[in-house]
């Protein structure tokens, strides 16, 4: 089966939907029922919707989970580099001729109907998780919750809703309480559900959610505690108190999300090494990821490389506060985003930290904002800042200028994607 298969199905699903987005279920019920409901024979599902931190948690999850000697099932979205990223079968990625074969019934199966990219892709996902054996599947939810292609399971085995914040407003909501309630509509009747911290308007909504559907809520602040301790970190709960070593994933944001992780393996009976895995071997790239090797890395010759996907205000709050805790070095930004993205929002909680930024368009996507109007909007934040044609380009201007700087590439999981494509 030729390499190329799986990107010639995909290209024609594209076509399926006049819109890339258009939240409702009817479509995937439609496919499922056409399918026989694979969604009903999956290993226990642990569904995790919220703004910030979904993957990362669910990376922390699995890696506790296979240190227990399990095999779990795990769906993410958007993949960076190659598709196949998104679905994890038993532990592994899917291999080309598994996702050929799903896709294709998938598509032959809706027979030309009306459904976007990511349901049909949801559900192909979902067909593949249903005949292979596994002890747990983790669905990561794709948009909002309510309304997302992943919401089909009946009864989960746990739910988890991560740090709710503001991001796209023009489909969830222009409020935290609004994107909370979208959050809160994976919330199934009687099944628990991890709560990460939020603000008191999210919380508010998502009590509400949970006491309508009597599910408990394992709430951090409440129910688990989580923070730094030293150079280590704690986890307490009602089981007992737990000294780990803080996550391998950097920032002092993973804390939070280790803390989800921990409640909802605990939740599961998972025992104390189980645990520490789970904040010592996740693996989750474009979140603080540093390059190490690959054209790039030997590009900038001698500075400190950095990777980082995240695009929105509360993502850019996680990333002030962890350069502000790196070693002294002067640390340059090349920023690109979409034209969907609160940029200043995300920009000017950095600014303080940086010495500058150089902007670049995303390559090959529609709706990158122009590299001038992001060097404006970091402007407006108030940092120096200046174009460049390419990611590369951007490198070198900034190594000429400052040498054996820091350099943090960042503004856009899209872009985290070519930069690690490019960068092999």
């Amino acid at each position: 089966m030729s390499a190329a298969s799986s990107d010639v199905i995909l290209e024609r699903m594209m076509a399926l939907h006049p819109k890339i987005i258009d939240l409702t279920l009817d479509r995937v019920w439609r496919l499922l029922e056409a399918l026989g409901n694979p969604q009903d024979k999956l290993p226990r599902v642990i569904h995790i919707a919220g703004t910030n931190g979904k993957g990362s948690t669910q990376a922390m999850i699995r890696a506790g989970l296979e240190a227990a000697g399990l095999s779990v099932h795990a769906y993410t979205s958007p993949h960076l580099a190659r598709f196949h990223e998104r679905i994890r079968v038993a532990g592994e990625l899917i291999t080309e001729e598994a996702l050929t074969a799903v896709l294709d019934e998938c598509y032959a199966a809706n027979d030309g109907a009306d459904i976007t990219y990511f349901e049909i892709t949801t559900v192909a996902a979902l067909l593949a998780f249903s005949r292979i054996p596994a002890d747990y599947t983790l669905l990561e939810v794709g948009l909002g919750g309510r309304l997302d292609a992943t919401n089909v399971i009946a009864r989960p085995a746990l739910t988890i809703i991560t740090p709710v914040s503001i991001d796209h407003q023009q489909y969830l909501g222009d409020t935290i309480a609004k994107i909370a309630f979208e959050k809160a509509g994976i919330i199934k009747r009687g099944v628990p559900c991890v709560v990460a911290q939020q603000a008191e308007e999210g919380m508010d909504v998502i009590e509400e959610v949970a006491a309508r559907n009597a599910a408990p809520l394992l709430a951090f602040g409440q129910h688990w505690h989580v923070g730094p301790e030293r150079d280590r970190m704690t986890y307490q709960d009602e089981t007992g108190l737990l000294d780990l070593p803080l996550p391998n994933l950097p920032g002092a944001h993973q804390i939070m999300n280790a803390g989800a992780a921990l409640a909802a393996l605990r939740h599961l009976g998972a025992d104390p090494a189980a645990c520490e895995a789970a904040v010592t071997r996740a693996h989750w790239p474009a979140r603080m990821q540093r390059l190490r090797e690959g054209p790039l890395v030997d590009l900038a010759a001698g500075a400190e490389l950095w990777l980082d996907g995240g695009h929105n205000p509360a993502a850019g709050e996680a990333l002030a506060l962890h350069l502000s805790s790196l070693t002294e070095r002067p640390t340059w930004l090349i920023c690109g985003m979409l034209n969907t993205k609160d940029t200043g929002g995300y920009l000017r909680p950095m600014a303080p930290h940086v010495a500058g930024l150089y902007a670049v368009s995303i390559p090959g996507e529609a709706n990158t904002l122009p590299a001038g109007e992001t060097a404006d909007a970091a402007a407006a934040a108030g940092m120096e800042a200046a174009t460049a044609d390419s990611v590369a380009g951007a490198l070198q201007a900034i190594t000429a200028r400052c040498p054996g700087a820091r350099v943090l590439i960042c503004g856009s999981l899209y872009l985290a994607g070519n930069i690690l494509r490019e960068n092999g």
